[in-house]
């Protein structure tokens, strides 16, 4: 994995590419079978000093829990030099939970948005949340996203979001990493691989002819009218000529690239 200095790095891939493997070895829950991963040039399995300036948060159980939110919180204030109580409980605030209850009690969108605290109050230099939103409702997963921009803006660190919810969250992303068939696909900034795709429409020869020299992702007709997805971008002059000939032209999402390219991958 390439270096990253901050930001939100967005970790997608396919299930059993190796995903969690990897945020496991980063956050120090497993050794790499092989292979290597260092921060700051150290190894972070079993390294004291690196666990701590790592926060992996995972969609865990909270089933034998009877703590409530605020005594999990004071014991986990211990163990994180960062940890932030007074934004843990203006975060408690904001997802409505019962600082009273125990958290086994809780139902599973609630016991998300205890993960997603825990990660966000840590404020570790390295946060990893992998699908902790899963069972949130969408008002608490906008709480979610919305704490996490303003926080990243004032406290900026490494943040890696690993998540199916592409299409909500791509707002978020500084970068893009995605993993296919256990093996890195790409490593890119946000803007940069969005702007390699493209939506081509119109009649179908004139698509055709238009798209003929370029890379296909994807393409739908409907009577004599076309769609195509393209891997490459579309530079002015292309797009003005894409124009003449009666073409409309378009991006196409994150979500899409991600399906096709893994898709051309596979054949």
């Amino acid at each position: 994995m390439a270096r990253v200095e901050y930001g939100c790095l967005y970790l997608h891939s396919s299930n059993g590419a190796g995903k969690t493997s990897l945020l496991s070895i980063l956050g120090s829950f497993r050794q790499a079978s092989s292979g290597s991963i260092t921060i700051n040039g150290e190894t972070p399995f079993e390294h004291a000093g690196i666990m701590q300036q790592v926060a992996l948060m995972y969609d865990k159980d909270y089933g034998d829990e009877s703590e409530n939110v605020k005594s999990m919180f004071q014991q986990i204030e211990r163990y994180r030099p960062h940890f932030d109580m007074e934004y843990a409980e203006y975060l408690i605030e904001q997802f409505k939970l019962d600082k009273k209850k125990a958290i086994k009690k809780f139902s599973k969108g609630m016991q998300s948005a205890v993960n997603a605290i825990i990660g966000l109050a840590s404020r570790a230099p390295i946060t990893i949340f992998d699908e902790v939103y899963l069972g949130m409702d969408a008002p608490s997963r906008d709480i979610f996203y919305q704490a996490l921009l303003n926080d990243q803006e004032k406290h900026p660190r490494i943040i890696i979001l690993s998540t199916h919810l592409v299409s909500e969250m791509d707002y978020l992303f500084d970068e893009v990493m995605i993993l296919n068939n256990g093996e890195m696909m790409l490593q890119e900034e946000y803007n940069s691989l969005v702007a390699k795709g493209a939506s081509i429409t119109g009649k179908s020869e004139l698509v055709d002819d238009f798209v003929q020299s370029k890379t296909l992702l994807h393409e739908q007709q409907l009577g004599d009218t076309k769609s195509v997805m393209v891997y490459g971008e579309l530079h002015d002059q292309e797009r003005k000529t894409a124009m003449d000939k009666g073409l409309e032209t378009g991006p196409i999402s994150l979500h899409e690239l991600f399906i096709h390219l893994t898709e051309e991958d596979d054949r």
